[in-house]
């Protein structure tokens, strides 16, 4: 039980024993069969349970829910998706509005789907602020980005700019410089949804199996070391965590995400801060950083992690002291008052990247093998969108959720999602697009780096950044 505790503060403060549900022994017959017990897996089994009751429904899952990044994630439920921008750019502006209204419409469902249920997970709707914060490039970045989203018929109330004055009277950072505010994002407490999400299906009749790790699936079949599932149709619902069931995880890539956690913090802190309405925030560098303010007053701080060579998972959530270190000085920089906060709780999490660097969701009809993944870390409210999408694909109907151009229908998992290239090409790749925005982040955030040196310094990380994209 104290192993399942120690994945992230998240399930250290959920409120309920840790004890893992029953394993899968025998066969079982569905009509669908989901591999997965984190959000994506939950909310297909939700939303097809909402709309066809009658279907017999199964997911396996190989530890706990809430153990993958369901459990460990930031907190940010997003009304936005990774990539949005490129997919939506050669759509009439009718259709991208429809698009941009489903995917600002995220928060509110998931809210909805919480009142319902009756599922507790301290949420809060208070926007995300998108900050420049540590050097000025990063207000120029930022305008830039502003512009681009307006350009894509964005309007003020979806996306506008703060001034400093305006920044500060939602939150307080050492060299402000600015901001973009959205209202499209609210914050929860993640391992609180999840294991909400676990016992709601159950009650609609759904049969969750844990600890059992699935061996082999194929077109109809999933079998653990104990058992096996025969159905209709099979969703592997694991992004992170593709890479341990082939053919998967030739298309997505597992990377890590870091955080921290400081001990509870003072009202007085705080007030120094800000954030009283529950915002999230981001500071604007290539190190994607995110943070939050929890319900018990702790600052929750995160920043992008590594790649491990071949693909290997992480295998446990405990932070090096260089990079529990990186995090600290980070949110440092932007509170100094915190660079000697204590920090409690720190821990990593697998999450998957496509190499379209955009979510996809797809349904093979001749197989009956139906997903959606590849997050790219924004799998709080994409995987919301993704259940959704899954379901009614499922069910062969057609909707605003079915017509987006993430969604690839009748196509097998070959033909819809692009392969990455073998190794060592992804490994030196990824390192040394890493390695750039480091370098940026540290010619940046000197005051007296030389200007030419700052140029070459965000010219260099720009041009390794449009690999990813």
């Amino acid at each position: 039980m104290s192993a399942w505790r120690n994945v992230s503060l998240w399930m250290d403060q959920v409120d309920e024993p840790l004890i893992p549900r029953a394993p899968l022994i025998g066969a079982q017959e569905a009509d669908v069969v989901i591999i997965g017990a984190g959000y994506t897996g939950l909310w297909t089994a939700y939303y097809l349970k909402r709309q066809a009751p009658e279907l017999r429904v199964v997911i396996v899952e190989a530890n706990i829910s809430g153990f993958g990044a369901s459990g460990r994630n930031g907190g940010w439920l997003m009304g936005a998706m990774l990539g949005e921008d490129r997919l939506l750019a050669d759509l009439s502006p009718a259709a991208r509005h429809e698009s941009h209204e489903l995917l600002h419409g995220i928060p509110d469902e998931v809210a909805t789907v919480l009142q319902r249920e009756g599922i507790d997970c301290d949420y809060r709707k208070a926007g995300v602020l998108y900050t420049a914060a540590r050097y000025p490039e990063q207000e120029t970045s930022l305008r830039e980005q502003l512009r681009g989203l307006h350009a894509q018929g964005h309007t003020e109330a979806d996306y506008r700019w703060l001034s400093v004055n305006e920044l500060n009277e939602q939150l307080r950072v050492a060299t402000p410089y600015g901001a973009i505010f959205t209202p499209h994002c609210a914050t929860i407490q993640p391992a609180k949804l999840v294991r909400g999400l676990a016992r709601t299906v159950e009650r609609m009749g759904v049969q969750l199996f844990e600890q059992s790790a699935v061996t082999q699936w194929y077109p109809g079949v999933v079998r653990t070391a104990q058992g096996e599932v025969r159905a209709e149709w099979v969703v592997p619902a694991i992004e992170g965590y593709s890479v341990t069931l082939p053919p998967l995880g030739n298309h997505l890539l597992p990377v890590q995400s870091l955080i921290v956690a400081t001990a509870p913090l003072p009202a007085s802190t705080w007030a120094e801060i800000g954030l009283e309405r529950g915002q999230a925030f981001s500071e604007a560098s290539r190190q994607v950083t995110y943070g939050q303010r929890t319900m018990d007053d702790r600052l929750v701080f995160g920043a992008r992690g590594g790649y491990k060579f071949g693909g290997k998972l992480r295998p446990d959530a405990n932070l090096t002291d260089d990079e529990v270190s990186l995090r600290r000085y980070l949110f440092g920089e932007l509170f100094p008052m915190l660079k000697k906060v204590p920090i409690t709780h720190s821990w990593g999490g697998n999450l998957g990247m496509s190499r379209s660097f955009h979510p996809t969701m797809l349904c093979d009809r001749k197989n009956q093998v139906a997903l959606a993944g590849g997050y790219g870390g924004e799998g709080v409210g994409a995987s919301n969108l993704g259940g959704r999408t899954v379901a009614q694909l499922i069910l062969g109907e057609t909707s605003a959720l079915t017509r987006q151009p993430w969604v690839q229908q009748d196509s097998s998992i070959k033909q819809g999602l692009r392969t990455w290239e073998p190794e060592p090409c992804r490994w030196l790749g990824y390192n040394a697009i890493i390695k750039s925005f480091v370098h940026e982040d540290q010619v940046l955030a000197n005051p007296v780096s030389a200007p030419w040196r700052r140029r070459f310094a965000c010219g260099l990380a720009g041009f390794m950044e449009s690999f990813m994209k």
